[in-house]
């Protein structure tokens, strides 16, 4: 079986660790040459080593333009074009009630969820034009399709996520350049734990307990993976999905689709008794 991505170049922000570091370690096994745009530097710097001369670290912080634009031009140098950019970095951002969110953190976590993405798919667009294609991918989540998965700021920065790569889907396609994004459900990554205040180590201690309370909340009954996004990322990136444009890739396991069938039917039961009703099925 033939690589999938073989000949071709990505830049994958937030590559170090989690999510991006999974689509790293996939893209290379399967031909491409990675560009790792990350700030955790000794992850980074690890990760580029152990994959040798088909990786390189830059250090990126996605909020910063000139870091963008920098990383952008350091790919081209260092492999001679971009065939994919996965505007991959993120975090949780601020949390807590709306009246208790300060305005700095609204910023912050907005010039990384909101502006990141931006500033990549800004960069990366005259690159692919002047090559005649490419794939632009983003990760959003189900927080930006559903209320109650994530932080308010997190929220609505993932739903402009979707709604920005539509629109620019609609630019680019003319150009040949395809953009989607995905929509990871629970997946189990040191975000999570951080996301409620832990330091690095403190939080990827805790991803065995993380996957056994996420296996529990949809249909599909494990915790959602990085390697489950990566695949997706995979597919998106490669010419198997050359005629997608536009789109938002849910990979949640159901999460989102609605009530589970064996929750639904405890309500049932429930409503039932109360009611004073006897079950059919008894």
């Amino acid at each position: 079986m033939s690589a999938r991505l073989a000949g071709k170049t990505a830049l994958i922000t937030g590559g170090a660790s989690g999510i991006g570091e999974a689509t790293v370690r996939l893209f290379v096994a399967e031909g491409a040459s990675v560009a790792i745009a990350d700030i955790q530097d000794e992850r980074g710097q690890t990760l580029a080593a152990e994959l040798g001369r088909h990786a390189v670290y830059l250090r990126t912080d996605v909020a910063r333009e000139s870091d963008v634009s920098a990383a952008v031009a350091a790919t081209v140098a260092r492999f001679g074009r971009l065939d994919c950019l996965f505007n991959n970095a993120g975090y949780a951002g601020v949390g807590g009630a709306i009246e208790t969110v300060p305005v700095a953190g609204f910023d912050e976590t907005v010039g990384v969820l909101l502006r990141g993405v931006f500033l990549g798919m800004k960069h990366a667009a005259p690159v692919m034009k002047r090559q005649g294609g490419g794939s632009i991918i983003s990760t959003a989540s189900v927080a930006g399709l559903h209320t109650g998965f994530g932080p308010h700021v997190y929220s609505a920065a993932k739903a402009a996520v979707i709604h920005l790569t539509r629109s620019v889907a609609m630019e680019l396609g003319e150009s040949g350049i395809r953009v989607n994004c995905i929509c990871p459900g629970g997946i189990a990554t040191p975000i999570f734990g951080k996301s409620f205040g832990l330091s690095a180590e403190q939080a990827d201690g805790t991803l065995t307990l993380m996957k056994s309370v996420l296996e529990q909340m949809q249909p599909i009954r494990r915790a959602g993976a990085p390697d489950d996004i990566a695949e997706a990322a995979l597919w998106l990136a490669s010419d198997a999905a050359g005629f997608v444009n536009g789109h938002a890739l849910v990979v949640d396991g159901g999460l989102g689709s609605g009530r589970q069938w064996s929750e639904g039917q405890q309500r049932r039961a429930m409503l039932r008794a109360a009611l004073g009703l006897v079950d059919p099925t008894d």
